[in-house]
């Protein structure tokens, strides 16, 4: 039988690799620190409001782009930012953040069109380009001087061609950690002006961010608002990964050629969800400050005890991942290692080079998640000592 054209463009081989360490940690009893979810919820009022909205019958479909009072949320949530939005036409809430990056991209984007990545990404980037039937071009994060992995300036502006259509930014980073300063997003911001592109940013960690440095949206900055369409959900920001419950924010004209796209995807979605998470955004962001302490504590005591096990850790600024190089313990294949550890020492992590198209320039990093329990990374490093 032939296999479609789509199906080897989608590289499905990320979504593999979880479903294959998810698959060892079960049959080895290993520590799962490759997941990227936490192993808490989140607010108990957003938990009794999502209760209390089944009880009393919001269980059919929702409107269209969202409901008005989640809609009303999402734009008073972005003013914090000094970011101005219609709820009416310049908001629509998607089932999560990757069906929004993925109907922005089938909207928006078109045979022809080169939409540029940054390396290390997110593997549902490459796959919605590819089912955009666009082309994806890579520029990947480099290491500087302090050690922190950065964007390459130079890389990205002599990766923009006259097929260049948009940008898609991922800040803070999975899965890297990495959080833009104002002059990287500065310098993607000349340059989509110049050539007059789009940028669709990826913001789901955008209240986990540590060592006292600020998310800054990439809307914010001048002559963006009018070509960025800024993605974010409630998954990673209330402990709720499961409710699937996104958000694409950006002008009439973009938001509404998402919403023809997304219409045909998943129609709606989430309905008893939405005034749940539009009661977390209105009242629970001081919860949301004590999650942030607590997974900076967690990154601390698991990046402390992958130095004891003899790994070389690389900084985290942000989102609940933090990626080490295997190089020091006598390793040069993440990937390698991560299919051994769960039979050799029982943790599962997840190698960095299956997200990236340059797997030689990355197969020395792997990422662990420090967003689980205490005992969880005490468990998982201990075994790691084992190396």
């Amino acid at each position: 039988m032939r296999v479609p054209a789509l199906v080897p463009r989608l590289q499905p081989f990320t979504s593999t690799i979880f479903a294959e360490m998810t698959a060892l940690a079960v049959q080895h009893n290993a520590v799962n620190l490759g997941q990227g979810f936490p192993d808490t919820d989140g607010p108990s009022s957003m938990l009794a409001a999502a209760q209390s909205a089944i009880a009393s019958g919001v269980n059919q479909y929702p409107p269209g782009p969202g409901m008005p009072v989640l809609r009303a949320a999402v734009a008073a949530h972005r003013s914090r930012y000094g970011l101005s939005y219609d709820p009416d036409t310049e908001i629509l809430v998607t089932v999560g953040a990757t069906e929004a990056i993925a109907a922005s991209l089938l909207a928006l984007v078109e045979a022809g069109d080169e939409v540029i990545l940054i390396e290390p990404y997110y593997d549902s980037y490459a796959a919605s380009v590819a089912m955009a039937g666009a082309t994806r071009v890579t520029v990947g994060l480099r290491e500087d001087s302090s050690g922190r992995l950065a964007l390459d300036v130079d890389a990205l502006r002599a990766a923009v061609t006259p097929r260049t259509r948009a940008i898609l930014v991922n800040s803070p980073h999975n899965p890297t950690g990495t959080v833009f300063r104002l002059e990287e997003l500065q310098a993607i911001a000349a340059l989509c002006v110049e050539h007059d592109l789009l940028a669709i940013t990826d913001e789901v960690y955008e209240h986990l961010v540590f060592d006292g440095l600020t998310h800054i949206p990439l809307a914010s900055l001048p002559g963006m608002a009018s070509r960025t369409l800024s993605i974010s959900g409630a998954g990673k920001t209330f402990n709720c990964t499961g409710w699937k419950i996104g958000w694409v924010c950006g002008p009439r004209e973009l938001v509404g050629a998402v919403r023809a796209a997304k219409q045909f995807m998943t129609f709606v979605g989430g309905a008893p969800f939405q005034p749940a998470v539009a009661h977390a955004l209105t009242a629970e962001l001081d919860w949301v400050t004590g999650l942030r302490d607590s997974l900076a504590s967690k990154r601390a005591r698991l990046a402390e005890g992958l130095r004891a096990a003899g790994f070389e850790v690389r900084s985290s600024e942000g989102t609940y991942f933090i990626c080490a190089d295997v190089r020091p313990l006598g390793y040069t294949d993440g990937l390698q290692l991560c299919r051994d550890l769960p039979a050799r020492i029982g943790v599962a992590a997840v190698p960095v080079q299956v997200f990236t198209d340059h797997p030689s320039d990355w197969q020395h990093l792997i990422r662990f998640a420090f967003c689980k329990q205490d005992a969880v990374i005490d468990e998982a490093v201990e075994r790691l000592h084992k190396l």
